[in-house]
């Protein structure tokens, strides 16, 4: 590890929509990547924020009759209120909207066109407003649709000035050329190397369509366009272009955690406006890959959304974090499973880990009256395990450079699951038992060791656990206090008394996981999410009338209802369709007496694949609607109020 000033970003999040697991994807990344350098003792600083303008702010905001920025101070607080559950430690959390920002953009576009880089013309082209830019013709997705979000495009013509990207097209690949790291992963270097080949057009950035947005200094009819916006947040959180301490300190050492999605911004767009200011480029911009759940696209209106704040409440925030690093190799897609989380912390956590804690105290403490000893004898098995420690550590350092953060937790359970083995091929239950002190000793100050090491190492991925872990051990302090030193072998100062304390990770009953699960997944399924009301009145993907014809809805009797044993909101339907009878679960209960439902006509899709929820069977789907505008917890089933419409009809 080179010992430069770090500086790491995220990209600063849209405010149109509640947080999910991409934005807790990739800040994850960034924390833990700030205090594993801040640990190899290295200057760092971590900025996050929010992209705060644009026209589906100020739409929504007028639906809802307040300002774009009352809509952006509600709606900011929940990623705040994210970062602070996930125990992400930024230095800086940057808005769009601070006045700082707003200085620094408005200087950029003063110095970029008193030298020419900026000028005013008039564009004519294919706009996205969803997307909020253009799309050229040669990308446009059939139909004349966005090639991103697939919504229909609009022809527009309006007065703006333009960034003469086309002038840096030689300038941009002479850098790549000369950095073939500065992207990465190595596929999307080549993605953009690509596009820059294949010539780059004068980027439009002003609109005067709306006016939501920071005044184009000079021109108030227009306003800044929020992609060129948005991109000088890394500047202007540096006090740009102030000679003070931060600028001096931590510019050009960046780095750029951002989605695929946004990469041709932050490697093409970017760096042409740096390299227009006379600033260097990012050392670095790694584009992760996107997460699908349990092999389907993440949809509100299937129910399928993966809520962070959830499974840091269900699982613990540091199994979470521990999931989505290890998981999946950064860079790439990744599919989330709850089911796979759950077997990671009954395997990696509980058994690997915990296990190796738990057995190492209790021998400390049953042989040792928990005071750790203080000198020991070494033999070759003791110096093997200390070996492997030491290219764990370097090892780690390597793939923490490359951002490789599934093959760096990969090396230090490799190294744990060496360390528990090391207990059974020693003994130590034995060595007590027959008086072999000294060699006794030697374990269990290589156990202790290890597991100290361990505490140090995976400390910037699982802080909370390392902390815990730290205690267990009778160290005071926390485990990155010690820095770069604290990753060597052999750190002990003074006596020690371990202190055991509760389990790290309780293994999880997956049967009666699997029970709980089918609950919360019926539910999601059957609500429509309060907080969303930034989609009230999006559609979603276009079908076809053959998709269409392949749902069938019938019109059902509802003859009984019963509780579900042990689940507070689930009912059992049972159902009369005329030509059969059938059962569906669902978890209305909270919204409906049984009395209420009972000799009720109701309108089922009755060709779902069947499943079972807390064991029971069923055979289909109510039909429900909720009131997208309010958070209070409202649903009304769609039913038949014709009594000449026989039970069994089919709807069309």
């Amino acid at each position: 590890m080179s010992k430069e000033n770090f500086y790491i970003t995220t990209p600063i999040y849209y405010v149109n929509d509640v947080p999910h697991i991409g934005h807790a994807y990739t800040t994850i990344a960034a924390d833990t990547l700030a205090r594993w350098h801040k640990a190899g003792g290295e200057k760092t600083w971590f900025l996050t924020g929010t992209d705060e303008h644009g026209q589906k702010i100020q739409t929504v905001a007028d639906s809802k009759g307040i300002t774009p920025k009352q809509l952006c101070d509600e709606v900011v607080e929940n990623f705040r209120r994210l970062w602070g559950v996930l125990n992400i430690n930024n230095d800086d959390f940057i808005r769009t909207t601070d006045v700082r920002h707003e200085k620094v953009v408005q200087e950029v576009f003063r110095r970029l066109i008193a030298q020419g880089d900026i000028y005013k013309g008039e564009y004519e082209g294919w706009y996205c407003v969803p997307c909020e830019t253009y799309v050229p013709e040669a990308q446009m997705g059939e139909g004349q649709t966005c090639p991103d979000c697939h919504r229909p495009l609009t022809k527009m013509t309006e007065e703006t000035y333009f960034f003469k990207l086309s002038k840096y097209t030689e300038p941009l690949l002479k850098f790549y050329e000369e950095h073939p790291d500065a992207i990465m992963p190595k596929s999307r270097y080549n993605e953009i190397v690509s596009f820059i080949k294949s010539g780059l057009r004068d980027q439009s950035v002003s609109r005067t369509t709306l006016k939501w947005g920071i005044p184009l200094p000079g021109d108030d009819k227009h306003v800044i366009y929020v992609w060129f916006d948005a991109l000088i947040n890394y500047l202007s959180a540096m006090n740009f272009p102030e000679e003070g301490a931060l600028w001096q300190t931590y510019w050009p050492s960046v780095r750029h955690l951002v989605g695929k999605d946004i990469i041709r911004f932050h490697c093409v767009i970017w760096p042409a406006m740096l390299m227009a200011l006379g600033v260097n480029p990012p050392v670095r911009v790694f584009a992760h890959g996107w997460w699908t759940v349990e092999g389907e696209k993440m949809s509100k209106s299937v129910g399928n959304v993966v809520d962070p704040f959830e499974m840091a409440e269900l699982y613990s925030v540091d199994a979470f974090r521990y999931f989505v690093l290890r998981e999946v190799p950064f860079g790439h897609d990744g599919d989330f499973s709850e089911l796979a989380l759950v077997q990671r912390i009954n395997s990696d956590l509980a058994n690997d880990l915990g296990n190796l804690l738990s057995r190492s105290l209790q021998m400390i403490d049953k042989f040792r009256g928990s005071n750790l000893p203080l000198t020991y004898a070494a033999e070759d098995i003791d110096k093997e395990i200390e070996e492997m420690a030491k290219k764990t550590v370097a090892d780690m350092t390597e793939q923490m450079d490359r951002f490789a953060f599934d093959d760096a937790l990969k090396t230090l359970w490799a190294f744990i699951s060496r360390s528990n083995k090391y207990i059974d091929e020693t003994q130590p239950w034995r060595l007590g038992k027959e008086g072999e002190t000294a060699r006794l000793d030697a374990v269990l100050r290589t156990l202790w060791e290890s597991l100290r090491l361990a505490a140090v190492l995976i400390a910037p991925f699982m802080p909370e656990t390392a902390e815990r872990i730290w205690g267990q051990l009778g160290l005071c302090g926390d485990p990155l206090d010690g820095g770069r030193a604290s990753w060597e072998w052999g750190k002990l100062d003074g006596p020690v008394t371990v202190k055991k304390g509760s389990i790290l990770f309780p293994r999880i009953d997956v049967e009666k996981w699997k029970a709980e699960k089918e609950e919360r997944d019926m539910e999601k399924r059957s609500k429509a999410d309060p907080t969303a009301f930034f989609n009230y009145g999006e559609h979603g993907s276009e079908i076809t009338i053959d998709d269409f014809k392949k749902i069938e809805f019938r019109v059902a009797l509802v003859e009984k209802i019963e509780v579900v044993p042990k689940a507070d909101k689930l009912y059992i339907l049972h159902l009369d369709l005329g030509y059969e009878k059938r059962t569906i679960v669902s978890s209305i209960r909270e919204f409906y007496k049984p009395e209420e439902l009972e000799g009720r006509k109701i309108v089922i899709i009755c060709n779902l694949k069947p499943a079972k929820f807390r064991g029971v069977p069923s055979n289909g789907m109510l039909l429900a609607a909720e009131s997208p505008e309010t958070r209070q917890e409202i649903l009304t089933l769609l039913t038949v109020m014709d009594d000449s419409i026989p039970v069994g009809s089919r709807i069309s």
